[in-house]
Formats: C-alpha cells, sequence, structure tokens
C-alpha cells in the first residue's frame, strides 16, 4: 500500500495522460469477514486493496478507440507505466464500436479528497456476541450452526479529462446461516443483506431456523411435476436477477431475447403479468443505495466505458405488469432509438398497496395443498428465446397441508421461464429486504415480496441435499 491517497493517484494519472481522453477509475475496497462451523467460531480477518482503472481514448481517421488497463496495489511510480499500457492498448485498437464524446459537465463530489471509507471487524461488534448466543442455544437443542458473514466497503473515485470528479462509498454486507440436524439428515438455511449489521436480528434468525428444522422431522417423497408453490422473497430474488439481466435493450432489438418481439423491435408496452407487479431499481433507495451514476471497468452488452460518469435515475423496468424499460447504454439507445436507462445495482419488486399484502405466514395459511421453498441454487440458463432457467432446491422444501407446514419434501430440478413466471404468479405478499443465495457473490441488493405460483415446474427430482 502507498500513502497517496486514492483522489491523487486520480489526479497523478489524468496528468501524465497523452491520450486524447482519459478516464481514471480508483477502487479501494475494505473487507471483514467471520466463519463458523458446528457452533463455533473458525476464521476472522480483514483484508485491504485498491485497484486503479486507465481507460484512454485515442480519435483516428476511422473512428474513436479505446484502451482499458486495471492494476491492483498500484504504487505512484507505477502509474505512469499503467497509462502508458492503455493508451499503447487504444493504439492498437480498431475503432470502438461503443464510441461517445465522454461525460462531462457533471457536479464535482463534495467528498472527492476525502480518504476512503473503510470497514473493520468492529462492525460486528453486536453480531458477534448475539451470534456466540445463538451457538449455544443451538447446542443445547442438538443442532449446528454452519455459516459466514461478510462486510465489504469500496470508495471509487472516478475523474476524467473532460472534468468529472465523482466519489461512491458502497457497503455490501451478508450473512448466511446453515443449521444442521446433530445426525445431519436436516438442513435450513437463512440469509439476509445488511449495509452496516445494525439490523441483523440474530436470534430471530436462529429462531427461524429452529422452525424450518421442526418442519423436516417428518419426511415426505413427492415426484415431478406441477405444484402450486410459494417462493420466498430470496427465491424470487435470484429469478428475477436473471430477469433483469437478460433485458438488454439492444439485444432485444436485434431478435436476440425472450424481449424482442416476432417480426422485429422489442416487446416494450407489452403485459407481462395479469397483476400490478412493479419491477423497479433506484440508486437511492432506502436501505439498498447503489452507484448514482455509471462506473464501468470495461464495455460489454449495454455497458460502455464512455459513458462513465452518466447520471443514474431511478427506473421502473416494469410498470403494474407492463414492460416499460430495457437496459441502454447511450450508444445502444442510439442504435434501437430506446431512451438511454444505464443498468442500477438494485432490484425491487412490489405491488402498489404494501399495506394490504399479505406476509408468507399469512399466504402459508390459506394455502389448502402447495409446496413451500425456501431457496434455489444452480441456476443456469437454456435458452435466452423464452429465458428459460434450470436450477435445483435446496435446504428445505416443505409441503403445506390446509394451511400448515406438514413435513419436509425431497429435492427438484426445477425448469421455468421468470418472464413466463411472472404472467402465471396470483398472489404477491409484502415486500422485504432479502438475499438472493445464488447470486449473492454478484448482486445483493434486493427487496422482494414472497409469491404464489400455481403450477410452478418441478421437472425432476434430485437427490441433492
Amino acid at each position: 500500500m502507498t500513502a497517496m491517497q486514492p483522489h491523487e493517484l486520480v489526479e497523478l494519472a489524468l496528468g501524465l495522460s497523452r491520450a486524447d481522453g482519459c478516464v481514471v477509475i480508483a477502487d479501494e475496497e475494505s473487507t471483514a469477514n467471520l466463519r463458523w462451523a458446528a457452533n463455533a467460531l473458525t476464521t476472522n480477518g480483514v483484508t485491504r486493496g485498491r485497484r486503479l482503472t486507465v481507460i484512454a481514448t485515442v480519435a483516428g481517421a476511422e473512428g474513436t478507440a479505446s484502451g482499458v488497463v486495471s492494476r491492483e496495489a498500484v504504487t505512484p511510480e507505477e502509474v505512469e507505466s499503467l497509462v502508458r499500457a492503455a493508451e499503447e492498448a487504444a493504439r492498437a485498437a480498431g475503432p470502438a464500436e461503443d464510441a461517445q464524446p465522454l461525460v462531462a459537465d457533471q457536479p464535482s463530489s463534495p467528498e472527492f479528497t476525502r480518504p476512503p471509507a473503510q470497514t473493520s471487524i468492529e462492525v460486528f461488534e453486536a453480531f458477534g456476541p448475539a451470534l456466540g448466543e445463538a451457538f449455544a442455544r443451538a447446542a443445547a437443542q442438538g443442532e449446528l450452526l454452519y455459516g459466514f458473514a461478510r462486510h465489504e466497503l469500496t470508495t471509487s473515485y472516478l475523474g476524467s479529462s473532460t472534468g468529472l470528479r465523482l466519489r461512491h462509498d458502497q457497503p455490501t454486507g451478508m450473512v448466511e446461516i446453515n443449521a444442521k440436524t446433530a445426525d445431519l439428515s436436516g438442513s435450513a438455511w437463512v440469509g439476509a443483506a445488511t449495509r452496516d449489521f445494525a439490523d441483523i436480528d440474530v436470534p430471530a434468525l436462529h429462531t427461524e431456523l429452529t422452525k424450518r428444522l421442526g418442519w423436516g422431522a417428518r419426511k415426505v417423497d413427492l415426484p415431478a411435476g406441477r405444484y402450486e408453490t410459494l417462493l420466498p422473497p430470496s427465491a424470487v430474488a435470484d429469478l428475477l436477477i436473471c430477469l433483469n439481466w437478460a433485458s438488454g435493450g439492444r439485444d432485444a432489438h436485434e431478435g436476440r431475447t425472450v424481449f424482442s418481439k416476432p417480426g422485429g423491435g422489442t416487446r416494450l408496452g407489452d403485459k407481462l403479468s395479469g397483476l400490478p407487479l412493479t419491477l423497479r431499481s433506484d440508486p437511492h433507495e432506502p436501505g439498498l443505495q447503489a452507484p448514482p451514476f455509471v462506473l464501468a471497468h470495461s464495455s460489454g452488452g449495454d455497458v460502455s466505458v464512455f459513458d462513465n460518469g452518466e447520471p443514474i435515475a431511478a427506473t421502473e423496468w416494469i410498470r403494474e405488469g407492463v414492460l416499460h424499460e430495457l437496459i441502454t447504454s447511450r450508444h445502444a439507445a442510439g442504435l434501437t432509438g430506446l431512451p438511454v436507462r444505464p443498468a442500477i445495482d438494485n432490484l425491487v419488486l412490489e405491488t402498489a398497496d404494501q399495506e394490504s399484502a399479505p406476509t408468507l405466514d399469512e399466504m402459508i395459511a390459506r394455502t389448502e395443498r402447495g409446496l413451500l421453498l425456501t431457496c434455489l441454487w444452480y441456476i443456469r440458463e437454456v435458452d435466452p428465446a423464452t429465458l428459460l432457467l434450470t436450477g435445483l432446491t435446496r435446504d428445505g422444501v416443505y409441503l403445506v397441508e390446509n394451511g400448515e407446514v406438514v413435513g419436509a419434501v425431497n429435492n427438484f430440478r426445477f425448469n421455468e421461464s421468470p418472464v413466463d413466471l411472472l404472467g402465471r404468479i396470483t398472489e404477491a405478499g409484502r415486500t422485504e429486504r432479502c438475499l438472493p443465495r445464488e447470486w449473492s457473490d454478484y448482486f445483493t441488493r434486493t427487496a422482494m415480496p414472497p409469491v404464489r405460483v400455481a403450477d410452478f415446474n418441478m421437472s425432476s427430482v434430485s437427490q441433492a441435499s
């Protein structure tokens, strides 16, 4: 590590640039983590990291080229070689398809020259003792707790030759806990996302785990088939993150995705759900705050390094069941005629009337017969034209009869498209912050409701535990 502050590295790199245009991003990262197994803490630690990315643009007779080079732990003495490498990459490249004028005329962040925010092991000051108490309770109840907690804090500094000086502090926290019976025959999972661990209720999480282990005391074997199924918020998040990732405007316009209209164009304006469901993103969403401007370390799809610093506004991707917006860079918007809509690092699904929306427990109580899932994993895309996904259930599939959970069912492989699923949701509950299990390494800022699907496709029985 160097004593030079990240914003000073940005200024140094910009001052050394000989390219026609230059964007520099400095990311300062710190991470604190805890891991535990069989009711005992196993490891804990803190890490620090720094990455400097230089984007050089060079104008030519055939168009503007770009070169991008990133390096870790860059010292002041190494900055010039990084800048030259980016410039050489730009000169060696052909014209960039996504070339646009670099973003300019944006107000500077007031704290651009402040030191980066950092996390530390102190973030677990209240969580750690509560976890220790949970270990003691679990041991007394014949349960074993496994899991991990992680908190990351990334401060990103973005500067450009057009005068941008922007900064964003991004905290990301999560906890996952597995509870197992003493003979390891039963397993349950809970997870939660957080910005600072102040809102993590360990006793409530442990109580939920104990309840689910109790549900699993009775085993029920069921065949593959279509079942009325209650999906909790975590499972809904994993499916709709896939939908969001597939909602690129250019790919849809060019006929390559589920959002392409037969015969040409996109499905914007199509009704996807009979319920008034709204899927939206907002960089200023309370508790789910995300970068309010584009931070692109590379180009691809509907993301462009030329858009760095472009402001991001709240966007409704689906408005009351109707497809309303698709993700586009400035380049993709120019090709398709769609408005510029950058990707946003959070996702919320909700109904208009949250006050009267039921909780998951209330939805269980009015289920005559159906399945209750815990979470999904190993999700993979099968067919981009329909966004058909396949994956597995995990850590608890339960049978509900006459409003009560009566036992644990074997796991299944499922085959479903989240787009098709939207049209088959018969009930949506109250939206709450949740942790997507499959995609938690990539996308953690979500708020989803539990939903009821009349005929969720459990395509085969799985032996996975």
